[in-house]
């Protein structure tokens, strides 16, 4: 009589697209998956399982994950790769779709064709600016305004307007010298009277 060999149960594998959730005993299990599931990388790692069935949740997330603290840190290679290589994916579609549009006979079919052929070469020059802006960005010149208590502010290039009692000084000021050196009298010019001159009397 022989003896059969005693096999070891396998591990039961973890289905690929359940999520690790942490959660300790004075946590509350609700509030521990709700924040689990609504964290971006998980969000996108059960996106990317949908279309890829053979990949795994928990290992897109922690891959993700990895990426995210790369571009918290400064690390731009990882975005700036994947524009340019959904700029050139974008620019297939738009290849493929246009010459599909050039062998269709009805008008229908030569017209969806050709709108989804334009639609992913404008979605190509936007991947391509948004990659040359993350590149160079943009310079901003802005105008100088510093507001204080008291609304004082100072405008660039800008005289600001004079006010009122400016406008009576300036007008004072103009009088004066026009009129320098002569006096202003609203009478009218008499004749000189002489010295000792004789009254009448006044009836």
């Amino acid at each position: 009589m022989t003896a059969k060999n005693k096999t070891t149960p396998k591990p039961a594998t973890k289905p690929k697209h359940t999520v690790d959730v942490k959660c300790s005993k004075d946590d509350n299990p609700d509030d521990a998956v709700a924040e689990t599931l609504t964290r971006p990388v998980v969000q996108a790692a059960r996106t990317i399982q949908r279309w890829e069935s053979e990949y795994n949740v928990a290992s897109l997330a922690l891959t993700l994950s990895q990426q995210v603290e790369g571009v918290k840190n400064g690390d731009m290679s990882r975005p700036e790769a994947m524009l340019l290589a959904q700029a050139h994916t974008l620019d297939e579609l738009f290849n493929n779709l246009a010459r599909r549009a050039h062998c269709q006979e009805q008008m229908k079919h030569y017209e969806t064709f050709l709108r989804l052929a334009l639609k992913a070469q404008g979605q190509c020059r936007s991947t391509l600016e948004t990659l040359a802006a993350i590149k160079n960005p943009p310079v901003i010149f802005a105008k100088q305004a510093n507001i204080s208590n008291g609304h004082q502010q100072i405008n660039n290039g800008t005289p600001a307007p004079a006010t009122r009692t400016e406008e009576i000084i300036n007008q004072q000021n103009e009088l004066l010298e026009q009129t320098h050196g002569e006096r202003l009298d609203s009478r009218a010019t008499s004749e000189a009277i002489g010295v000792n001159s004789k009254l009448e009397a006044v009836g």
